[in-house]
């Protein structure tokens, strides 16, 4: 099966998910969004309200952060592939439970094998807790770099939370800078 058409049945495989109650309650399934070919994986929690409705990650305010985040460090969404922990919004914005992150971590798995990215940027605690280790803090371990599963793995602030308290954006360009070193030591293309 040629790589787009694994992408699509892959899309239409977990739209029929209903391993777990976030199904009911969604507009639309947040699969993923940008170059499926990419050295650079993002990974959030999940989907907001926006992204419900509109059924793409990272979008209204947290999203448009994000966008001058990896403009930052010469990257967009054509550049990297982008994805959640769980692809059905949570009621009220809540973190996604652990059996909802367990009932769709076949998904997001696929998703890193199909990609088989370099570099995953875990974007917030969640993320970093279910790609990382388990006991992961994001305050004190944010721009560190992990081995996991033969890939380069950080986490750093969710952009949510940067928009919550600004005093972690200086953090955060840190851990930008990071990525940027990380992507022109390992990565082959040029970003």
């Amino acid at each position: 099966m040629a790589v787009k058409e694994e992408w699509e049945a892959l899309s239409a495989e977990c739209a029929g998910c209903r391993a777990c109650p976030l199904c009911e309650t969604r507009t639309k399934l947040v699969f993923g969004v940008g170059n499926p070919q990419s050295e650079i994986m993002l990974i959030g929690e999940g989907p907001g309200e926006q992204e419900d409705l509109q059924g793409v990650p990272f979008v209204g305010p947290a999203g448009k952060l994000l966008d001058q985040m990896l403009e930052m460090i010469d990257l967009d969404r054509t550049k990297v592939y982008i994805a959640n922990m769980v692809k059905c919004r949570p009621p009220r914005n809540r973190d996604p439970q652990p059996t909802e992150q367990e009932a769709c971590r076949r998904w997001l798995d696929r998703q890193i094998a199909l990609v088989d990215p370099k570099i995953i940027v875990c974007l917030g605690r969640i993320a970093a807790m279910g790609i990382i280790k388990e006991d992961f803090r994001i305050t004190r371990e944010h721009g560190q770099w992990f081995d996991v599963g033969g890939r380069r793995v950080m986490a750093t602030y969710h952009p949510s939370a940067l928009l919550r308290d600004v005093s972690k954006r200086p953090e955060a360009f840190m851990d930008l800078r990071a990525l940027r070193k990380e992507i022109r030591e390992i990565c082959t293309r040029t970003y």
